[in-house]
């Protein structure tokens, strides 16, 4: 007779892969075992993820950073912008709200002064005074909860900052607008990097799930996803006028392919453990996982990306 197979223990390696890059092993260096108890709770943990992305395919959130001002004139005008001129409520780091263009002026005083000086003209190269975020969920998720979410997320990963935010609730999808001042009030700077961006979608999305709306922060390579979009040095070198080449939609690179194959193999592992416990719960959801991969397979990936660019295709539509 077949031994069923520890299924905790598969979901944990497995999904740790998919959901966790950063616990991976590091120059064979083992985490610590988890207890039972802990065990079975990360496990869950996971299988609840697994469910959320195969089962009832979750939304997903996005965090993009826009761009970023330099010098006092542009972090103003990127306040006039999300505000659109002083027309839509703004809210600071403090809870407080604000509205009308008298409100804007004020604003860029308490920046220009709240810590070192912010000059009026930036210089290209120069490093930035201010980061814009924007945080957002598809079409019909409620916009109240996403501001929610938004508000509370600042407070999480934005401490010690000063900021503003604006929800757009008048376009298709629901969004917030954050601009963060990248100096700190105890002096240290902002300086996102990828493994930021995945943190704080991660977080924007547990303070959705305190709203009760489902949402997920799953990595495109484990979703199967190939959007592309633009990495924060394209955006820095964008905003300079450096960025020589415009990133392909849709075209992979290397080792996004490399992750992709990683990602299509965890699931593969996870469909042949759970459909070997012998329970019809965990065989239907190794049958949805059977059906998510071979999805994933017909995604665009770098070689139908390859192909599209010598075929002179100059779409950037994104899907």
């Amino acid at each position: 007779m077949t031994q069923a197979p520890n299924i905790d223990g598969i979901l944990i390696t497995w999904g740790d892969r998919l959901f966790y890059p950063g616990n991976r092993i590091v120059k064979g260096q083992p985490q610590p075992r988890l207890s039972g108890a802990a065990a079975r709770q990360r496990a869950a943990a996971i299988r609840r993820r697994i469910e959320a992305t195969v089962v009832r395919r979750a939304p997903q959130v996005m965090v993009k950073v826009t761009g970023g001002g330099r010098g006092m004139k542009a972090i103003a005008a990127h306040f006039r912008y999300i505000s659109k001129n002083g027309r839509l409520e703004i809210e600071d780091q403090r809870g407080e709200t604000m509205r009308g263009k008298d409100t804007l002026h004020d604003l860029a005083d308490e920046w220009r002064l709240g810590g070192s000086l912010i000059p009026d003209e930036g210089e290209p190269g120069r490093r930035r005074e201010a980061f814009n975020i924007m945080l957002s969920m598809p079409r019909g998720t409620d916009s109240a909860s996403v501001h929610w979410a938004a508000r509370e997320f600042a407070k999480s990963e934005l401490s010690d900052h000063k900021y503003v935010m604006v929800l757009h609730d008048h376009q298709a999808n629901p969004h917030v607008h954050i601009s963060v001042r990248a100096e700190s009030v105890r002096g240290r700077r902002l300086n996102p990097r990828k493994t930021d961006l995945h943190r704080w979608r991660e977080t924007f999305a547990a303070k959705l799930h305190e709203r009760g709306i489902e949402a997920e922060a799953t990595r495109q390579a484990t979703r199967g996803a190939a959007r592309r979009y633009p990495e924060l040095w394209q955006v820095k070198a964008r905003d300079d006028g450096r960025l020589l080449k415009r990133p392909v939609p849709g075209k992979l690179s290397v080792a996004g392919q490399a992750s992709r194959e990683e990602a299509q193999q965890s699931w593969r592992e996870l469909a042949k453990a759970l459909a070997a416990t012998g329970s019809e719960a965990d065989q239907q959801l190794a049958r949805s996982i059977e059906a998510f991969a071979v999805a994933m397979t017909r995604q665009p990936g770098a070689t139908q990306a390859r192909s599209r660019d010598q075929q002179g295709s100059t779409s950037d539509r994104h899907r």
